[in-house]
């Protein structure tokens, strides 16, 4: 392999082999991962021109870093902007840049290894050919949507090309990730092989000269007619989908998108500034800022932990129900060996069942790659895997005195080292501390259900938490791929906190005649995942009243309708009716008061698929108001949070408010929106 003939780029290497393929790599200096700079896409110019002053015979792109190919444009940047003029000079230099090697004389090929995210996917796109690597970290995605923008280097123009635009819209529409396999079955890759070939299968497809992968006949005729005459058919139907989850006006990008498809040929550019799908309206929205705002808090979030080199082999969970074996179960999915204890293997059987359901979706029915998964998850009636465990986890009911006799127990068979942790929800630490003979060992690690699907856990520090003991628990919460917000013992922490009053504050607006699909209509039009009704009936009405203080407030009484349901044995969800009915584990709604206003999109969101909210298909008559008079007590309580310290600062109330109870995001938080709305 001959050397490379220019050497003063800081974030590219240019290899030629004697038989003419070059090869280039990213590497961005001073960086754990590749981000497209603005230095970067100056050089990528640069090193385009050395290739047209002598053309190799094929070009493959590749990735010098282990953490993946390319992780998309330069956020910091990109929240740098001032204005709309420096908004499209960012665009229009992504797009002209890859147009350019889209149109080079020379074979291209993106090796992708690892995350290939937003411009980093649009520059493989430019590639002739795309082999992605057969590896669990390999996700191609363009989430430019969940940061309220658009793809707008090519992405709009060469993936529904590619891939067809019904496919096509559902990526861009949902930011959504697909592995290496899939990318393969889509015709996003060309190839999928494993890491040991890579390079020998890029050279080969790269030198070979063959023409794109051919669609079959029917499918090619199907892409002509999605793209030229049925493009307003499709188009019209993406727009629908999109409308029954989010409104235009709180989430712009979705509608661009397949407005700039359907209009503008995937350009953005081209789209006039008075046009509501215009980078104008883009980058002036709230949205997009907000949006922006979430992505570092949760990149906050992602920090916590980083310190930490503590690695959990074992955890022991004590509490099968459905809390603590999701808790042991996602434990398991992490490669962790898990006891799991209850009261008899009868107990504990439901929970291995639900585990198997859920490995068997994650691990997309590999049923080797389940088994193994299982084998980790033992079922341990006696609790003997305590004197083993890195982390012992309490998952039981919310009984004080259960749970001081429980840890007393524990404390004499674990291991010294090991982190004893609560999941209480509402109990103090200190009161729970009191059973133990070294208080400071105590921790609480508070999950939200389900457990698997919402990423927020609560690392709570009682009064005599040990620092070391914290920092090991929140470690753990980082290594089981969950957000860790750090809060201080008190009454409902953070989430219940301020979850509380406010759903009080709805209960009492059907208590004075407003219809339940009223209320929660409100709050999905104000951009909230589910109606606080609703979410009632989900958390369970004798939980609601069990609560107590949490839900009521400081002297006020639980809503008498609460009380007469709970009394009848109405509770919600788990019983089939509560304010609602449920049928087969779905609410069902009175027919012109909000219906359509269901569930959907609370899990996407905290998962951090943004925006993910559904919105009445046809909402009943609002009051003025309403949204306002059930979001205050939630505001307020917020605030509370943070002054009397049980959360750092601002910021990271929000980040907790958002995550863990899936705030509109477009928002920003219900601090930066009060903040803003005054």
């Amino acid at each position: 392999m001959s050397a490379n003939m220019q050497q003063d780029w800081k974030h590219w290497r240019l290899r030629r082999e004697d038989a003419g393929l070059a090869w280039l790599d990213l590497d961005k200096a001073d960086a754990s991962a590749n981000v497209l700079s603005a230095e970067v896409m100056r050089e990528f110019a640069s090193v385009l021109d050395a290739l047209d002053a002598a053309p190799p015979k094929a070009l493959v792109i590749a990735s010098a870093k282990p953490a993946g190919f390319i992780a998309g444009a330069d956020i910091e940047e990109f929240s740098g902007l001032d204005s709309v003029l420096a908004a499209r000079a960012l665009v229009e230099r992504g797009w002209k840049l890859f147009n350019r090697l889209a149109a080079v004389s020379y074979p291209t090929l993106a090796l992708i290894r690892g995350h290939c995210m937003g411009g980093g996917l649009e520059l493989a796109l430019a590639c002739r050919y795309r082999i992605v690597v057969d590896e669990p970290g390999t996700k191609l995605a363009l989430p430019e949507v969940m940061l309220g923008i658009v793809p707008g280097w090519g992405g709009m123009l060469r993936l529904p090309a590619l891939i067809g635009p019904a496919a096509a819209l559902d990526l861009m529409l949902t930011g959504k990730a697909v592995d290496a396999k899939k990318a393969k079955r889509l015709g996003l890759a060309d190839d999928c092989v494993p890491a040991r070939v890579m390079e020998s299968a890029a050279r080969i497809v790269a030198l070979g000269g063959n023409p794109a992968r051919k669609l079959p006949a029917q499918e090619r005729a199907t892409r002509w007619a999605m793209n030229g005459p049925l493009r307003k058919m499709v188009a019209d139907k993406a727009r629908a989908q999109a409308a029954r989850k989010v409104g235009r006006a709180n989430y712009p990008a979705p509608f661009a998108i397949i407005d700039i498809w359907e209009k503008y040929g995937g350009n953005a550019l081209d789209v006039p500034a008075a046009d509501p799908s215009s980078l104008d309206t883009i980058f002036t929205s709230p949205t997009a800022r907000n949006l922006v705002r979430v992505f570092h808090l949760q990149e906050r979030l992602k920090a916590f932990g980083k310190d930490s080199d503590f690695a959990p082999r074992h955890v022991h969970v004590v509490g099968a129900g459905v809390m603590g074996g999701d808790i042991a179960a996602v434990c398991a999915l992490r490669g962790m060996t898990v006891t799991l204890q209850d009261q008899s293997v009868e107990r504990i059987a439901p929970a291995i069942a639900r585990a198997a359901k859920l490995f068997d979706r994650r691990h997309k029915g590999d049923q080797k790659q389940v088994r193994f998964t299982l084998d980790r998850l033992i079922p341990d009636p006696k609790g003997e895997g305590a004197a083993r465990a890195d982390v012992i986890i309490e998952a039981i009911f919310e009984n004080l005195d259960a749970k001081r006799a429980l840890f007393a127990d524990l404390e004499a068979r674990a291991r010294p080292d090991a982190v004893l942790a609560t999941n209480t929800s509402s109990l103090r630490l200190e009161d729970i501390a009191t059973a133990l003979r070294d208080p400071s060992r105590l921790v609480g690690i508070h999950f939200f259900n389900p457990v698997p699907m919402l990423p927020l856990v609560e690392v709570v520090q009682g009064e005599a938490t040990d620092a070391e003991v914290l920092r090991r628990a929140t470690g753990f919460v980082r290594r089981i791929d969950k957000l860790a917000l750090p809060v201080k013992s008190a009454p409902g922490f953070l989430v219940n906190a301020v979850l509380g009053p406010y759903m009080l504050e709805a209960l009492r607006c059907v208590e004075e005649g407003i219809a339940p699909e009223t209320v929660d209509a409100a709050l999905v039009a104000f951009g909230m995942p589910m109606g606080p009704v609703e979410l009632v009936d989900m958390v369970g009405l004798d939980i609601a009243v069990a609560a107590g203080k949490a839900l009521a407030g400081e002297g006020a009484e639980p809503p008498a309708r609460l009380l007469k349901l709970v009394g009848e044995g109405k509770l919600g969800r788990k019983s089939g009716e509560g304010y609602y009915r449920w049928v087969d584990g779905k609410v069902v709604k009175g027919a012109g008061e909000g219906e359509g206003a269901t569930r959907h999109g609370l899990l996407a969101v905290l998962r951090g698929k943004l925006p993910g909210t559904r919105r009445p298909e046809a909402p009943p008559r609002i009051p003025d108001g309403l949204a306002e008079r059930v979001l205050a007590p939630l505001l307020v309580a917020t605030q509370r949070c943070v002054e009397q310290g049980v959360v750092a600062d601002a910021d990271l109330a929000d980040a907790g408010v958002i995550f863990g109870t899936g705030f509109a995001p477009h928002t920003g938080g219900p601090l930066h929106y009060a903040a803003v709305r005054t």
